[in-house]
């Protein structure tokens, strides 16, 4: 079972003991970050700093003046790590430890473009966008998607990719000084909190029978216990139904469903236009189609006569990964279970190799593990036994 390692571009650059250091711990290959949202990472091993800031979305690669010339979506240019290039620069030196390497694209998921494009970004049903959230439902946003993920997933070198966030994103956030966790909110109302309102989406909804202001009242109703405390509902699709109603539900379901099945239709053959035969492409994912973030809702059948396979969130009790592999059980393509190796960050190094075995009982095929860069001395050492005895 092919195990890869998640990091970003500043993990190696400007380290020379980094790629045999990732060599040492017994994988084959290397998910590296080629456009990535905004974030601030501990580089514990580095020589030269402790602390990576990048301020925003960006693509770790100088984009391609021609392709986007004229456009107003377009990628920005990182400027935190100093080199022209650093994917490129990462990824030879990985290659080099005799290293697969595999990009790694964030596609949905850009604060600087909300902020600077308000336009473009989801609106809940009270009206307030989520500037981190673009709509994938607007034409300039999925015109934009499709070319970045085309371009940055098909850099030299690279024998595959991994599009993460290919779909919806919603209220969830990973967010500095994050405060909205007073009210809980279980998944049927983080669903209804994600429902966009922009134009599209409201013609959208037509489309399926509905009357967007009449929705978006019904999703205000609804969501009334939870602000009040008596009611943070459900973790599955049921709950959705019965908190919004299940023919409202199910028409929103169709639409939003409809947008993110053809978003990844488009990004996949864009990515395998560009790119030479043999190139996999797999969607990080979660096989509850409702579900919005890095791992976009799918529909295992769908999602799987559209890309190679699928990156799956297996980090957690045996019954969480149960519930994501589960929908997958018999169907062929790459079922990579992904676990979180970073004891900091509510990983388990420590019960990898179980884990994995358990993973591999429920179909997975291949390992992913997030994240090499992040993850303490002591976590690699597990991770490194682990595998070992793993035989991977």
């Amino acid at each position: 079972m092919r195990a890869s390692v998640f990091l970003y571009p500043w993990d190696v650059v400007g380290d020379p003991d980094a790629p045999a250091r990732i060599a040492d711990l017994g994988v084959r290959q290397v998910t590296l970050a080629a456009a990535y949202h905004s974030t601030r990472a501990l580089t514990p091993r580095h020589p030269a700093r402790r602390i990576v800031t990048a301020e925003h979305a960006a693509v770790l690669y100088p984009p391609d003046e021609e392709r986007w010339a004229g456009r107003a979506l377009r990628p920005y240019p990182q400027a935190w790590v100093a080199a022209d290039d650093p994917y490129a620069q990462a990824a030879r030196a990985l290659a080099a430890a005799g290293l697969q390497v595999h990009t790694w694209v964030v596609l949905a998921h850009n604060s600087r473009l909300g902020a600077e494009h308000p336009g473009t970004s989801v609106v809940n049903a009270y009206g307030d966008r989520y500037p981190w959230a673009p709509c994938i439902a607007r034409p300039e946003v999925r015109a934009y998607l499709i070319d970045l993920a085309a371009e940055a997933a098909v850099r030299d070198g690279a024998g595959g990719t991994e599009l993460e966030s290919c779909g919806w994103y919603g209220f969830a956030h990973l967010h500095a000084h994050d405060k909205t966790t007073g009210v809980g909110l279980g998944d049927a109302a983080q669903y209804l909190m994600s429902l966009c309102f922009c134009s599209a989406c409201r013609t959208g909804y037509t489309g399926q029978g509905l009357d967007a202001d009449a929705l978006a009242a019904a999703v205000r109703r609804a969501l009334e216990p939870c602000w009040a405390g008596s009611g943070s509902a459900g973790a599955d699709w049921e709950a959705v139904r019965e908190l919004l109603g299940a023919g409202l539900a199910d028409a929103t379901l169709q639409w939003r469903g409809t947008v993110a099945r053809t978003l990844q239709e488009d990004a996949v053959a864009a990515v395998r236009a560009a790119a030479e035969p043999g190139f996999q492409v797999l969607l990080h994912a979660d096989p509850a189609p409702y579900r919005t973030g890095a791992n976009t809702g799918v529909d295992p059948g769908h999602v799987l006569s559209v890309a190679d396979g699928v990156v799956l969130p297996c980090t957690g009790a045996d019954a969480a990964r149960e519930a994501v592999l589960g929908p997958f059980a018999g169907r062929e393509g790459v079922l990579a279970a992904n676990f979180c190796v970073v004891t900091g960050m509510g990983g388990s190094p420590a019960t990898l190799e179980r884990d994995a075995a358990h993973a591999a009982s429920l179909g997975a095929n291949q390992l992913r593990l997030y994240h090499a860069g992040l993850a303490s001395d002591p976590d690699l050492a597990a991770v490194a036994g682990a595998l070992a005895r793993l035989g991977r």
